[in-house]
């Protein structure tokens, strides 16, 4: 396995990946903590405000001056919704050593400069800065509000609510306009520091790493020093844990001034066998994974009731989302197709070559993981959160050995929880 994995600390976790596909070297530094209602929108706040400055480089103009003299170093950081957990990300790339025009300690500056941005936000009187936190509650408010211009998205993120209603995988990632209001420089700073004493930590190390040198330099970084060790609070999810009781269909319209129709159907998967993961993969690819695919196949190339059709399977949560731009006066007629797909599956009503092709797109989307820094990073880290370690190589021969019949026995498990649909 590529992720060679340290423990800097209990429930702190250093990755290094060494590749040379790259001139770049990329870091991370991601935070996981059980997604909660009352914490939502605190969360999806505080990456906004520690961007602006640390007690180091007080500002973000301080921030970017510090990496344009980096060889043009970039950073980012923002909030992800992973299984039940929410999770923040900080992001820094830099020119690989071996391509400066002048030896230079460049990784382990970078490491200081994330690692510090991540622990080491700017505070006055034992808060974030007030000019920095209004600044930012007023952008996360537009944030928020925004989520309805993109129909197709918020269709989608609809649906999830509906189905994960009362649960933390329903809530959405950026949290709640009506909460905005009562968040203080204090309280958010405090919310911060909670996080910090038992999140799960893990620092990635892309590229043509050195590997002891990073080693060595996170441990004695004073921001690692300073944290305690910590049993981390976080949610495990992978298809062992997500079981689910079955439900009944729960149709959900809702009404906008749209032009095209927006249909979502969730799916949840009994079959929580370990390992069914690589089934559902390509049970999912067959139903709606492409071009040969049978809902893009029967529900827009046939019948023409769709401008988009197809599906995604969600590991995390063990489900499955079908999603469909149709026109409005066609909602029942799609339905009724889609519908027909899913009980082709059941009783095996798809070719070995049907089957093939599924396959053959998984292989070419897994193939492509490693030629991207943050894609692989992000590959691995899936790995760490769901506890299930799987190499590349390891996960391209599960989908390839998935036969028909467990294809079909997995269609079986297979149920409908919500249709969830825009209309005008």
């Amino acid at each position: 396995m590529n992720d060679q994995k340290e423990e800097i600390k209990q429930g702190i976790t250093l990755h290094q990946i060494h590749t040379e596909n790259f001139k770049t070297n990329l870091y991370a530094i991601f935070l996981a903590f059980p997604l909660e209602r009352k914490n939502v929108t605190l969360d999806a706040l505080i990456g906004a405000v520690i961007r602006r400055g640390t007690q180091k480089l007080q500002t973000q103009e301080a921030i970017s001056k510090e990496l344009e003299g980096m060889y043009g170093a970039s950073f980012n950081c923002g909030i992800e919704k992973t299984g039940d957990n929410h999770v923040l990300k900080f992001y820094l790339e830099t020119l690989s050593e071996e391509f400066l025009p002048e030896p230079e300690k460049l990784d382990q500056k970078c490491l200081s400069i994330l690692l510090d941005i991540a622990f080491n936000p700017l505070t006055v009187n034992n808060a974030f800065k007030p000019e920095y936190v209004e600044g930012e509650k007023k952008n996360l408010r537009q944030i928020i509000e925004s989520k309805i211009d993109n129909k197709a998205k918020y269709a989608y993120d609809r649906c999830i609510e509906e189905m994960f209603k009362n649960e933390p995988y329903g809530l959405y990632k950026f949290g709640y306009v009506e909460d905005i209001d009562a968040i203080t420089p204090e309280s958010l700073y405090k919310h911060y520091q909670d996080i910090l004493a038992s999140c799960k930590i893990d620092i990635f190390c892309s590229g043509r790493v050195n590997a002891q040198e990073n080693i060595r330099t996170i441990q004695e970084n004073e921001n690692i020093q300073k944290l305690a060790e910590r049993t981390p609070k976080y949610i495990v999810n992978n298809e062992v844990t997500q079981s689910k009781e079955h439900q009944q269909e729960n149709t959900v319209e809702e009404s906008m001034q749209i032009t095209q129709g927006k249909l979502v159907i969730g799916l949840d998967i009994q079959n929580t066998q370990e390992n069914s993961r690589f089934i559902a993969s390509v049970y999912n690819s067959v139903l709606g994974g492409g071009a040969n695919s049978k809902l893009f196949q029967n529900v827009r190339e046939k019948q023409s009731l769709a401008y988009t059709a197809g599906s995604s399977y969600l590991r995390t949560k063990n489900s499955i989302f079908i999603k469909c731009g149709i026109e409005i006066a066609n909602y029942q007629k799609a339905l009724n197709t889609i519908k027909e797909q899913l009980k082709d599956m059941t009783n095996g009503e798809f070719s070995e070559e049907d089957l093939e092709n599924a396959k053959r797109l998984i292989v070419a989307s897994v193939d492509t993981i490693s030629e991207e820094q943050d894609t692989e990073i992000t590959y691995y880290y899936g790995q760490e959160l769901s506890d299930r370690f799987v190499s590349i190589e390891d996960y391209k021969k599960h989908i390839l050995e998935t036969t028909k019949e467990q294809v079909v026995d997995l269609a079986k498990t297979v149920q409908i929880n919500t249709i969830y649909f825009l209309k005008d």
